[in-house]
């Protein structure tokens, strides 16, 4: 994968990230919120979590002074 690939990734994993963080706040408020739909969300929510975080690894390696 090339710089700009990863950099696209990145953006397109934030978009989804954020658009779960409102389907979550949503859902919540919606007076009978679904646990099962709601904790599956969450989930899905910490691995997009996970993905983001590897791939700015990726991005800006850790440098030891």
């Amino acid at each position: 994968m090339t710089e700009e690939e990863v950099r696209q990734k990145l953006a397109l994993l934030r978009i989804e990230h954020r658009d779960l963080d409102h389907a979550i706040l949503a859902l919540s408020n919606g007076g009978t919120a679904d646990m099962l739909q709601l904790a599956r969300l969450k989930k899905r929510k910490l691995m997009l979590r996970d993905q983001i975080a590897m791939l700015e690894d990726y991005l800006i390696p850790d440098i030891i002074a």
